[in-house]
């Protein structure tokens, strides 16, 4: 049996641990604050919080951890859980999706920890202590992507990342010729995050403004929210987004082409993985920041991208691929 800990800020923690406990053929455990999903068919620890305390002290502990407040009853409450389910259910590996102090304590415990990296600039103590710890890194992206979406990191942790692919909790959708595209003006998809957004309304409508000739669509902040936007996002001719794993993931499936916007996140996760991405070849322009206009002269740029250029950012395979990694074999690198 495996644990899962999914982090609960954003949901693409939660979208891999899922579609991973599809591929494996072994009972998934996962620990989160999150609320498990209608319908999840496996066991499910709800954790309590540790960030609901108000100045928190202390809560690096010198820098060496990332949230470790003293004197908050969450954490006490939450590192208690963890401790009584490890001693208890006696998981054969842990992974760690993402918190330091989880990955640690797990190993406190005798047990394998699997970690999967993010992008960014990871180079602090903390990081470097939860790779060190971690029996396997795994991360979402391609092999050739690695050096760039980790600037920084030593050498000795970057060769033991295992990158396994872009994870889609969707299948890959290749985009239709030119005789099966919809009829009517293009469209022009705005996917937030439910991490929020800055795009803010006043500019989102100055922007639309700007490209009248093209139909747009705003699934998530500053629109209403759309939990799956799947379909709306393969009908776009081009989807704008921030750069979170899980939105570029859902595009790099649906192969369509983007405009990256990122957002500031810490450790400049987006902000590594729009430059990353940028330089990489795929099929994408990235702006800094959101402009309020020039988006006529900026979507038609972005549809005359290839969007079939996501493929080897995003084959369809990713969760076999960690699955396999869980399962102790070893891993081919996406084509």
């Amino acid at each position: 049996m495996i644990g899962y800990y999914v982090h609960h800020q954003g949901r693409g923690h939660l979208h891999r641990a899922l579609a991973v406990q599809q591929a494996l053929d072994e009972p998934v455990t996962v620990l989160s604050s999150l609320a498990p999903p209608t319908g999840h068919p496996g066991d499910w620890v709800h954790l309590d919080r540790d960030d609901l305390g108000i100045e928190p002290r202390e809560p690096t502990a010198g820098g060496r951890l990332h949230w470790v407040p003293v004197g908050d009853d969450g954490l006490a409450a939450r590192m208690q859980q963890l401790s009584a389910w490890l001693a208890t259910a006696r998981p054969r590996l842990l992974v760690s999706d993402v918190s330091v102090e989880v990955a640690l304590l797990a190993r406190l415990h005798g047990v394998p920890v699997v970690g999967v990296v993010l992008p960014g600039r990871r180079d602090d103590a903390a990081h470097l202590l939860g790779f060190d710890v971690a029996d396997r890194l795994v991360a979402m992206w391609p092999p050739t992507a690695t050096p760039a979406m980790l600037p920084g990191l030593p050498a000795r942790v970057v060769r033991r990342v295992e990158a396994v692919g872009a994870l889609s909790r969707q299948p890959v959708c290749e985009p239709a010729g030119a005789g099966g595209r919809r009829p009517g003006p293009p469209r022009v998809v705005v996917l937030g995050g439910a991490g929020g957004s800055a795009i803010s309304a006043e500019a989102l409508a100055a922007a639309m403004r700007s490209a009248p000739g093209w139909e747009w669509q705003v699934c998530g902040p500053p629109g209403p929210w759309v939990a799956d936007p799947h379909a709306l996002v393969c009908d776009a001719d081009v989807v704008i987004t921030h750069a979170g794993q899980n939105a570029v993931a859902e595009v790099a499936a649906a192969r369509r082409p983007a405009v990256l916007v990122p957002q500031d996140r810490p450790h400049e996760e987006q902000r590594v993985s729009a430059a990353a991405i940028g330089a990489g070849g795929w099929p994408v322009l990235v702006e800094e920041t959101f402009p309020s206009d020039g988006w006529a002269a900026r979507l038609e740029r972005a549809a005359a991208l290839d969007g079939r250029r996501w493929a080897s950012w995003c084959d369809g395979a990713a969760a076999q691929r960690f699955a396999a990694v869980l399962a102790g074999d070893p891993v081919g690198a996406p084509a």
